[in-house]
């Protein structure tokens, strides 16, 4: 069986290396949404052009990403949204319901402090984990049926 994976989320830390690294030797493909977080800002205006209002200019953008984020979260499997602790990320919640939608498996991973303000979000999930090594074993698990340890 080999899986794709969509990893979905903040894009501040290095948690998609970790779950990549962690997952290497597993039949597992992995695809995200652009994490250069300016390219990801401007790539709307870089290409469609220059807009004098900054609404535009993001929506532009989001536009534009939009078309790789439904691309990888159709194609996927599974699809793992990280919620960080230093900002609100509206988007990954966006790609979390969108997938819980489309009926994908969903995996949330975000820390302890964001339990109540997510409960919603992991109610629709069919696993909450804390850290991308939980995620790492429920792949290694779903695809070999071997526990950690």
């Amino acid at each position: 069986m080999t899986l794709t994976v969509y990893l979905s989320g903040e894009i501040h830390t290095d948690w998609r290396d970790q779950i990549i690294d962690g997952a290497k030797g597993l039949d597992v493909q992995f695809n995200s949404p652009v994490t250069d977080h300016a390219a990801s800002d401007d790539c709307g205006v870089k290409i469609l052009g220059a807009e004098d209002q900054k609404y535009w200019h993001d929506h532009k953008g989001a536009m534009v990403n939009a078309i790789r984020t439904r691309k990888g979260i159709t194609d996927a499997d599974v699809v793992v949204v990280r919620f960080g602790e230093k900002y609100k990320q509206w988007n990954a919640a966006f790609d979390a319901g969108y997938a819980a939608a489309l009926g994908k498996s969903l995996i949330i991973l975000h820390g302890p402090d964001h339990q109540h303000a997510l409960k919603e979000v992991d109610a629709a999930a069919l696993a909450v984990a804390e850290h991308p090594a939980q995620v790492v074993d429920i792949l290694r698990y779903v695809l070999m049926g071997k526990l950690p340890g």
